[in-house]
């Protein structure tokens, strides 16, 4: 019973002070601009349907925020990039649910497609590899999220070396996995970047898969219980791609 009650609190915490917004890239540790580059939207809530548009790059049920960026920012192949997340944009100082509230745990995912235009309207139909990926470390029972927090929002990696040069979206997400235990349940959150990849080698070509469809409602990694101890996390979508 005292489990029960502590998943039923984090869960009523979580509605309160749910959301989050990718709002920021830095290239190499340089600042690109708040919003510079980014389809972001107004409101910071969530897509709950794997099966919807909106699970793209949001900017459906929770309308990207006007003027959209038409920057497309240069990044090297092979660079670092950290994505910034807050709870709002515009965040004020003080807020405990900033960058997302701590009952948010699960895990944070990028992705790339290539684009004929990073700032065209349309993203339906894109293929995307996944390029990163933190779930769960097993050993302390710590996830993707807890680690955004522990770092103030902000997430590190790196852009490959041996795909092609030319435009992407980039698609930076988090899964919160406080409701998950049915679906629909879990959280998801996120955000595309406008990129154009320069030096890229393009000596290969990574396997892609689309969205919607590449996560299903019955994914292990989509319908968890996360409040108990977990031997193991499936995160949601195909393999890392590696050089």
């Amino acid at each position: 019973m005292k489990l029960l009650t502590l998943s039923t609190a984090l869960l009523l915490s979580g509605c309160v002070s749910a959301h989050t917004i990718f709002q920021k890239l830095y290239v190499n540790g340089v600042d690109q601009g708040e919003l510079t580059g980014i389809r972001a939207p107004d409101y910071d809530g969530p897509i709950t349907d794997v099966t919807s548009n909106d699970i793209i790059c949001n900017g459906g049920i929770n309308p990207y925020h006007q003027p959209v960026s038409t920057a497309v920012i240069n990044v090297p192949a092979g660079a670092s990039v950290t994505a910034e997340w807050h709870h709002t944009l515009n965040q004020t100082a003080n807020d405990p649910a900033d960058p997302i509230d701590a009952s948010h745990k699960g895990p944070i995912i990028s992705y790339l497609a290539k684009i004929p235009n990073a700032t065209q309207s349309s993203v339906t139909g894109l293929q995307w590899f996944k390029i990163y990926q933190d779930g769960l470390t097993v050993s302390d029972q710590t996830w993707g999220v807890d680690r955004l927090i522990s770092n103030k929002g902000k997430v590190t990696f790196t852009i490959p070396s041996c795909i092609a040069s030319g435009q992407y979206l980039l698609r930076h997400e988090i899964i919160a996995l406080h409701a998950a235990s049915n679906y629909p349940g879990a959280q998801f959150y996120m955000e595309c970047a406008q990129i154009n990849i320069t030096g890229g080698s393009g000596a290969k070509s990574p396997a892609t898969v689309s969205f919607p469809g590449a996560y299903k409602g019955t994914d292990p990694g989509v319908k968890i219980n996360i409040y108990q101890t977990l031997p193991s996390y499936t995160v949601p979508g195909p393999a890392v791609f590696t050089c």
